[in-house]
């Protein structure tokens, strides 16, 4: 993107906000994303860069405000590895870029350059969880009418009737 000098423009991140549940616990929050059932939870520094991403505050503004708030130094670095563990987990609507960026720093080069205040480093810890319609009950118990062995909690449906699994196996 480039603004109408030709120069690559700036482009502050912006949080997403559609189709998700946020709660806020003592040190960290937690995000569950409806459109893809992951759930994610965020550290304290990672909370705190997506927070700040309403689309006008820049990385290194960020970065000075995380330090404040978690009174340990923050670097930009910090900032721009809380927004690609961000964009990984689908919570930005935009990609943040522009000419002071650094995406290919890795963890380990941070934690190499900031040593003791690693503790800060962004972490979001994400896991699937399944949606609302898998989570019903098993289906038909013992003794019901079935089509198929999909239908029965035993899976094992045998002349028309769900069967205790030993029914299915021979024994």
């Amino acid at each position: 993107m480039t603004d109408s000098m030709g120069n690559e423009k700036v482009l502050l991140p912006l949080a997403r906000t559609d189709a998700l549940v946020v709660k806020e616990l003592h040190d960290e929050v937690l995000v569950y994303d409806l459109k893809r059932d992951m759930a994610h939870c965020l550290n304290p520094a990672v909370a705190s860069v997506w927070k700040r991403c309403d689309g006008k505050l820049a990385v290194s503004e960020m970065a000075r405000l995380l330090e404040k708030e978690l009174k340990l130094p923050a670097k930009d670095e910090i900032v721009w590895l809380a927004l690609r563990q961000l964009e990984k987990s689908h919570l930005l609507q935009e990609r943040a870029k522009g000419p002071t960026a650094r995406p290919n720093l890795s963890r380990r080069e941070l934690v190499r350059n900031i040593g003791a205040t690693a503790l800060l480093l962004p972490a979001i810890i994400s896991i699937t969880a399944p949606p609302a319609q898998a989570q019903q009950s098993c289906g038909k118990l013992d003794g019901a009418g079935c089509e198929s062995d999909a239908e029965c909690c035993s899976r094992c449906c045998s002349s028309f009737t769900c069967q205790k699994p030993s029914v299915c196996l021979g024994a």
